[in-house]
C-alpha cells in the first residue's frame, strides 16, 4: 500500500505524516473516531491514479473501516487520518456512514453503552 513505509513493523516513515496534509491539522467535516467510510465507485475507478496520500485509504476502505482503523493500519496519527479523509470526501472518493442508529443511541442521541464497548472492543483488535 504505502511506499514511503519499510516493511519493519518499527520502521520510521520516510515522509513526516503531516506533510501528506501539506501541515493541516483540522479536516473539512467532523469525523468521529468511530465514523465509518468506504470507497465511492468514484474511488475505485481512480485508486490506481491516486496520489500517495490517498491511494493506500481507498484501498484499505474498499471495505468500510473507521477513522481509527484507517490512522492505526496506515500508522499515521489520527488527526492526519481524519484530514485526508476530509479531503476524500470532499473530492467524492469516500463516502461517510451514518455510525449512530436509534438502536446505538439514548434517547438523548447519545452513542449507547453497547456502541462503545463495540468500538474499544475494534481498537483493542486493532
Amino acid at each position: 500500500m504505502a511506499d514511503d513505509f519499510d516493511d519493519d513493523a518499527d520502521a520510521v516513515p520516510l515522509v513526516r505524516p503531516y506533510s501528506r496534509t501539506g501541515g493541516r491539522t483540522r479536516a473539512n467535516i467532523e469525523l468521529a473516531i468511530e465514523t465509518l467510510i468506504s470507497t465511492t465507485d468514484a474511488g475505485r475507478a481512480r485508486v490506481a491514479h491516486m496520489d500517495g496520500a490517498h491511494q493506500p485509504i481507498a484501498e484499505l476502505c474498499l471495505q468500510s473501516r473507521s477513522v481509527a482503523e484507517v490512522s492505526a493500519l496506515l500508522r499515521i496519527p489520527l488527526g492526519v487520518a481524519r484530514v485526508l479523509v476530509s479531503d476524500m470526501v470532499g473530492m467524492g472518493l469516500v463516502v461517510v456512514h451514518q455510525t449512530t442508529s436509534s438502536a446505538d443511541a439514548d434517547p438523548a442521541g447519545r452513542p449507547s453503552f453497547n456502541l462503545m464497548e463495540r468500538v474499544l472492543a475494534g481498537l483493542r483488535a486493532l
